[in-house]
């Protein structure tokens, strides 16, 4: 089973005056929750696993939008270093998608990928990069139609996992952090698109839901 940094239900993060917020965020938050230096060091791992795992064949990294451009940046940062620095090396190349899910009167979930031609990964090791994963169920169709062109392995990557009650318990093969179940935004995940510009992952205050919903 795939283990990431567990952050439990009582840890309630760091005092944001400890860190650089830029002030049009400040009074929008509660508190820092998982600093960008730690992301980054949890990202570093991610990728030497990572490698271990897929590193002998081209790897298709696709990056889920918009949310998680920053996590995917960075881990190439870092999966880069490995294939250059290493006794081995493979190409990376780099594909993006954005998925919409919806759902219809049966609430079955509906997904629209909106991306590259998804034939290309025939025969290739495809690498899924997601900000963070909820429920799994958009995920689990991601995945259904990614099979369909018989790539040779696919394998997913979140920065963040939310533990919610009566989730279906789909988990990626790899997992920065594992986070209850709070309302985060900050490095590219958003709220109605403000706060993608925040270095760190922070609480939402209740009070900002209202303010930014339009």
């Amino acid at each position: 089973m795939a283990l990431g940094l567990q952050i439990k239900d009582e840890d309630s993060g760091y005092n944001k005056n400890l860190f650089c917020i830029p002030k049009h965020y400040e009074e929008d938050l509660e508190r820092v929750f998982i600093p960008r230096g730690l992301i980054l060091d949890r990202t570093e791992r991610l990728a030497r696993d990572i490698m271990q795992d897929m590193g002998n064949h081209h790897i298709v990294a696709l990056c889920v939008l918009k949310g998680g451009y920053r996590f995917f940046a960075d881990l190439l940062d870092h999966i880069k270093a490995l294939n250059q620095n290493g006794d081995k090396s493979v190409p990376i190349t780099v594909d993006f998608v954005r998925i919409k899910s919806y759902c219809k009167d049966t609430c079955t979930e509906k997904i629209s990928i909106v991306g590259e031609e998804l034939s290309t990964l025939n025969g290739k090791n495809v690498l899924v990069v997601e900000d963070i994963i909820k429920t799994g169920r958009t995920m689990k169709a991601l995945l259904s139609k990614l099979k369909d062109n018989e790539p040779k392995m696919v394998k997913v990557v979140s920065l963040l996992i939310k533990r919610i009650y009566r989730s279906p318990g789909y988990r990626p093969d790899y997992i920065g952090f594992e986070i209850p179940d709070k309302f985060v935004v900050g490095y590219a995940l958003d709220y109605n698109e403000y706060f993608r510009d925040l270095n760190h992952i922070c609480i939402l205050k209740e009070r900002a839901k209202e303010k930014y919903k339009s």
